[in-house]
């Protein structure tokens, strides 16, 4: 039908992938779609009125489901070339004459579910292109008589729940020439009678009048004559229904008739069946009438119109089917009789049907595949899903060439023979899901050549065998979702070249079912879905076999879970292999640490989904090996800064979505880092309202290029006396520096500053130094009082710069922890959520025994390095304690230490380590560090870590 595809078209054009347009506005979203047109997005928004300056070169605009009442002449007055209009579910009571004058462009118009009651003959001028125009679900009792009269390309009206109680209401709707589509169900029609009718536009082909408690129907002129398609269906009125149809020749056009649900008995349908008998009927829909076999009706339809092709005998009460009821039916093409009683059929009774295509016995009580389904050469769909069939036979299929499409869902099936495929060589599509199949112990047929698409989804299989599929070499797609699936043998996708899509979501799936050569004959491999597993993992360490190395063609991996409690662990190589990967949905694992290398194989990645997990903190590195990232999600994170974006190589990036995190500010580098953004999503964070989110808000409000989503209703979480109001709305001239004021100081006040500037500027780093001392003077007093009653919680404290990260990871940690067994303490690992940093410094600094510094060119320009070495150094100055270990990775010149003196001078006192460059000493260098973490152990006086060497010396 016209409408079906017009509206599909429509539905197409509202959800296309999103890209940038130079529009921002309060309540509306802006995108743009394919052809670069461009749409408005203003549903859902407690809107009033339409609002006003909106872009003028609008495609679509989605009004729908807000408080409109009236619509006026301005409200579209710059909306030029607006094609489509979706102003649903409002309140709208009132339009104003000529409110559509300035959207001659206009194609579709939905005011579905609104409060109209009167159309009136001004009310759609200037529609000249209106093709749809969607009323249902109105309260229109009247349409003057040339309320369409200027709509001369409408094919399409839809009057249905309405209050139009008479064919005469509608004449106006009657005087469309254009119109092919006429939609007037539940109206409260009481007669439907072609008297009350003067003309039909001749292009009307398709009347629905259905869910009317018609009583009368009176076909006694030809003014229906054109039409194809009546849908007289549900009409159930206080009193029996009478049809009048002095000439059958009068609906001599009629191919299709509806007449499902209708107050009639069976007699009487098969008397009406009997009066149309100037046309031959294409498709008669005879569904929910409470038929049974007894009836003869079957039958009869086939005797009156031998040429129907289409028969619905849906939700009936057929428990059989006369032997030969079809018999006269040779032309039939699709039989729908689901949802009945049928538990046996006669084995001929489909032998006359031999054009019939499509066969649906879904929603019976098969308890077996009926016989009659047998030697169908012509069938190329067969339907048997929720039934009670526990088994198919070998000959239930027999001789079913060309089936291309079987559906067995929702039965008892246990247990699938090869055998039973024989005959299928043109079988597309086999579904066979809600079963309770528990293994497949035999592969499938060679028969099966031609297979698409294979649905095993939500039985009870626990493992799939080597070589199950083998034969399907035309498979696309696979799905095993909803199983129990804790096994799959290497080997088991053998002969699966083509395949695109491999569903295993929710399944018993652990690393261990990830052995070598799982995925081996994949190589067309598109989309994997691993979501509601059991994957995880006791560390982010390398994995001798990534699981999916060998997934070249891969461009969509889910592997979301609804647990929160999947791979908590990422494994740095776990995306090894996946060079073409496009989509990365990663969501609700509980995820609190990527290694910055864990994107590095996939560098092709544009869509990428973390949300829901926890990594509060992100690596300034992670997502600098995926330049072409257009798509970011990190939702739920707790995150509490954006600055990852800063050094994030994130120049491609049109949309980042982090709701619902801890973000306080936005600054500008961190905009600036992101030059394509085009959608930004930062609802439900604790935004600051204060002068340090100036420019944030600034840019929210006039960027021309970005659309901040949901801006307007940003909440402030600080300071207290902002708390709970829009972040829009804070004063920014509140920033704004009184200039005369500063320069007025700075004059008076010139010569003093530059002499204290040329003070600070030559002592600034022992400045510096001393603040950082002091500091750590008072920090150690409090310490040392907790000391006195509490043990150490670690071994040692590891201060190291991020530059060093990866040293420390895949060097350092294996060999004290690992080999040696000394308990460590590391930032990310061990720092308590919700503590400052600095608080947490100087806790776990105490609560272990030793300090280890990891001293770097890098280190030493970090100033919460800064802050771990001063507080360190001042608990063994203050101790007089060996609870220092300094290790070199590099040689550092002795301008580097210059402003550390006191470091410097303790190094030449105290006992140092360097990282050897020679591969054979690093064995002494972990044998001279493990002695130095034991030095301290007992309560006896510590004695020097280690005889100092004249190579480890600083100039």
């Amino acid at each position: 039908m016209f409408s079906l595809r017009l509206v599909s078209t429509l539905l197409l054009f509202f959800s296309q992938d999103q890209r940038v347009t130079p529009y921002s506005f309060e309540k509306c979203e802006v995108h743009e779609v394919l052809g670069n047109r461009t749409k408005v997005l203003c549903y859902n928004r407690n809107l009033k009125n339409v609002p006003s300056h909106l872009p003028g070169k609008v495609d679509a605009l989605d009004l729908s489901n807000n408080k409109i009442r009236s619509l006026w002449r301005t409200d579209f007055r710059n909306l030029g070339h607006l094609q489509v209009l979706n102003i649903s579910q409002n309140k709208i009571e009132h339009i104003e004459g000529g409110a559509f004058i300035h959207t001659s462009y206009l194609e579709f118009l939905n005011l579905t579910a609104n409060r109209l009651t009167l159309l009136s003959s001004s009310m759609f001028d200037g529609l000249t292109n209106l093709t749809v125009l969607m009323l249902g679900n109105n309260q229109i009792l009247k349409i003057e008589p040339y309320a369409f009269a200027h709509l001369e390309k409408l094919k399409v009206i839809d009057l249905s729940s309405n209050r139009l109680y008479t064919m005469n209401a509608m004449l106006a709707v009657f005087k469309v020439e254009s119109l092919q589509e006429l939609h007037i169900k539940d109206n409260d029609l009481q007669n439907f009678s072609t008297k009350q009718i003067i003309s039909v536009p001749e292009q009307l082909r398709e009347l629905d009048a259905s869910h009317n408690p018609i009583s009368l129907i009176d076909v006694t002129t030809s003014v229906l004559q054109s039409l194809s398609s009546l849908d007289l269906s549900f009409s159930i009125p206080n009193i029996s229904i009478i049809w009048l149809i002095q000439d059958p020749c009068f609906l001599k056009g009629l191919k299709t008739l509806f007449l499902g649900g209708i107050a009639m008995k069976p007699p009487a349908i098969s008397e009406v069946i009997q009066m149309i008998n100037c046309t031959w009927l294409e498709a008669i829909h005879l569904n929910q009438l409470h038929l049974t076999e007894t009836d003869g009706l079957i039958e009869q339809v086939c005797l009156r119109h031998g040429n129907v092709e289409t028969l619905n005998l849906q939700h009936n009460l057929f428990t059989s089917v006369n032997e030969g009821a079809f018999e006269n039916c040779t032309h039939l093409r699709y039989l729908n009789m689901a949802f009945n009683k049928l538990k046996v059929l006669p084995m001929t009774l489909f032998q006359s049907l031999h054009s019939l295509k499509l066969l649906s016995l879904a929603n019976n009580k098969f308890t077996m595949v009926p016989n009659a389904t047998s030697n169908m050469a012509s069938l190329e769909c067969l339907d048997l899903s929720f039934n009670k069939i526990y088994r198919i036979l070998p000959d239930d299929f027999a001789h079913l060439n060309n089936l291309k499409s079987l559906y067995a869902t929702g039965n008892r099936i246990s247990r699938v023979h090869s055998n039973i495929f024989g005959d299928l060589h043109s079988l597309q599509e086999l579904n066979l899901e809600i079963n309770l199949l528990t293994e497949i112990d035999e592969p499938f047929p060679g028969s099966l050549k031609n297979l698409e698409t294979l649905i095993l989804r939500q039985n009870k299989l626990d493992s799939i065998k080597k070589d199950v599929f083998k034969n399907l070499t035309s498979l696309l797609v696979l799905n095993l979702a909803d199983n129990q699936i804790a096994a799959i043998e290497p080997g088991a996708f053998e002969g699966l070249s083509n395949l695109q899509s491999l569903v295993l979501g929710s399944n018993k799936i652990t690393k261990d079912t990830f052995q070598e050569g799982l995925f081996q004959g994949l190589s067309s491999l598109v989309e994997l879905d691993l979501f509601n597993n059991y994957i995880s993992y006791k560390s982010s360490k390398m994995l001798a076999n990534p699981p999916f190395k060998l997934l070249k063609s891969l461009n969509k991996f889910n592997i979301n879970s609804q647990r929160h409690n999947g791979l908590e662990n990422f494994p740095v190589n776990f995306l090894e292999g996946l060079q073409s990967i496009v989509q990365i949905h990663a969501g609700n694992l509980a995820i609190s640490f990527l290694d910055p290398k864990t994107f590095k194989y996939t560098p092709t990645l544009e869509e990428l989904d973390l949300s829901d997990n926890s990594l509060n903190n992100v690596s300034n590195m992670l997502f600098w090996p995926v330049p072409n990232l257009r798509e970011l999600h990190l939702n739920k994170n707790g995150l509490n800064s954006l600055s990852f974006v800063s050094h994030g190589n994130l120049s491609k990036l049109t949309l980042f979505r982090g709701a619902e995190n801890q973000i306080d500010v936005i600054t500008k580098e961190q905009i600036r880092a992101l030059p394509a953004l085009g959608f930004l999503d930062l609802r439900e964070n604790t935004f600051a309202c204060s002068c340090s989110n100036e420019m944030f808000l600034n840019w929210s409000l006039k960027d021309p290029k970005t659309q901040v989503l949901h801006f307007y209703q940003y909440i402030c979480a600080s300071p207290s006396t902002q708390k709970g109001q829009k972040l829009w709305t804070f004063e920014t001239s509140s920033c704004i520096i009184d200039y005369g004021f500063i320069l007025y100081i700075t004059n008076t006040s010139a010569a003093i500053l530059l002499m204290l500037i040329c003070f600070i500027y030559q002592w600034r780093l022992h400045m510096i130094y001393s603040y950082h001392l002091l500091l750590a003077y008072f920090i150690d007093k409090r310490e040392k009082r907790k000391e006195r009653v509490m043990g150490y919680a670690y071994d040692a404290f590891l201060s190291y710069n991020t530059h060093n990260e990866e040293w420390v990871i895949n060097d350092l940690l294996p060999v004290l922890e690992n080999q040696y067994h000394w308990k460590l303490c590391l930032h990310h690992r061990d720092f308590e959520p919700g503590r400052s940093i600095l608080e947490n410094i100087v806790n776990n600094i105490y609560m272990s025994r030793k300090t280890i510094c990891i001293i770097s060119r890098h280190y030493l320009e970090s100033e919460w390095c800064s802050k771990e070495i001063q507080v360190a150094s001042f608990r063994l100055f203050d101790e007089n304690k060996d609870v220092l270990i300094l290790i070199f990775l590099e040689d550092i010149p002795s301008e580097y230490l210059s402003p550390y003196h006191r470091m410097r001078k303790l190094i030449r006192k105290k006992t140092y380590l360097k990282w050897p460059q020679d591969e054979k000493e690093v064995a002494l260098f972990w044998q001279k560090l493990d002695m130095a973490m034991k030095t301290g152990e007992g309560k006896e006086e510590e004695h020097p870590i280690l005889p100092r060497f004249a190579s480890d010396e600083v100039p």
